[in-house]
């Protein structure tokens, strides 16, 4: 089970559901589990491996089946079914919930909800909302780009230009996801979305000249909510005596909520200029997502000449 919530009643606002009846409780009500049932066998009378978490949403298919029952047999099904005080029972295509269920919903204390959406398309829409908002998260210090559809998690000290670098992308015509605080959503095994706080959303801060709204510097198109994270860049000083990856052979990676992410390590000093390297990793990462490693690539066509020229690999 997750260790995150979404409130019932914020459930019912975003899908525009119409409250038949409401639980003494319905301000406080909690969703903690992101699947949601169709409880057709529950209204059968089999609830082995029944989730009284899970929000139940009924459809054509229920709702015919509850009217080939007796009315004694209805009361006893929902009777059954609310006293597992699951958190709503939401009926689709405007079906009307009956006096029966509403007897029981009651008698129960049980939420009980409607909507005009196709039960398929609800289950759906509801299982992907909250997937997203019990997702697993964290917040870290960074800046995130969007630069050719890449997502650019811009790490490293205070000072070292991340900001700058973003400003000038920001110009290039890429966007602008968060600036200072990432808030990190773990949706998938594989994928990591990055967003800022709403507090500062669309702000970003240039050291000497403050803070600047983005959207109305830059225009809308410069800005967008949140984006997936396909790549942390690593900023660090330049230093003679470390040694940097020069050909890129070297895969590295982060690891966030259990997700390995590419990573790089970009050295920078007065006279690079971090937004043309950016821009070329955010190339480079998807070329590489799409099969093709031009380090690898050129390796192979060094160590070819010298085979063919001295018998030995480079």
């Amino acid at each position: 089970m997750n260790s995150y919530s979404v409130q019932l009643s914020k459930v019912t606002q975003e899908f525009n559901l119409t409250v038949i009846h409401a639980s003494s409780d319905f301000d406080k009500v909690q969703i903690m589990v992101e699947e949601v049932s169709r409880p057709g066998l529950p209204m059968s009378g089999f609830f082995d491996h029944f989730e009284p978490l899970r929000l139940q949403v009924i459809g054509n298919v229920e709702y015919d089946y509850i009217c080939t029952l007796s009315q004694e047999r209805r009361l006893s099904m929902y009777d059954k079914l609310f006293s597992y005080k699951i958190p709503a029972l939401i009926f689709a295509r405007n079906i009307e919930p009956g006096e029966d269920c509403l007897a029981m919903a009651k008698k129960h204390d049980v939420t009980i909800l409607t909507c005009v959406e196709a039960t398929t398309y609800l289950v759906s829409s509801l299982i992907t909302y909250l997937k997203n908002a019990l997702a697993p998260r964290m917040s870290r210090h960074g800046v995130l780009v969007e630069v050719y559809g890449e997502g650019l998690l811009l790490m490293g000290e205070s000072g070292i230009g991340k900001s700058e670098a973003a400003a000038e992308l920001l110009k290039r015509g890429h966007r602008l996801i968060a600036d200072d605080a990432v808030e990190i959503r773990k949706v998938a095994d594989s994928s990591l979305i990055g967003r800022s706080p709403e507090l500062i959303r669309n702000y970003i801060e240039i050291r000497g000249i403050g803070v600047i709204n983005v959207a109305k510097l830059f225009g809308m198109a410069a800005i967008k909510d949140e984006t997936a994270i396909n790549l942390v860049v690593n900023i660090v000083p330049w230093s003679n005596e470390q040694v940097f990856d020069r050909l890129g052979l070297e895969d590295q990676y982060m690891d966030m909520l259990g997700v390995k992410i590419p990573a790089i390590t970009i050295p920078v000093k007065p006279g690079r200029n971090l937004a043309i390297i950016l821009e070329i990793a955010a190339m480079n990462n998807r070329q590489k997502k799409m099969g093709y490693n031009a380090a690898v690539e050129f390796t192979e066509q060094i160590n070819r000449h010298f085979d063919e020229h001295n018998g030995q690999h480079f």
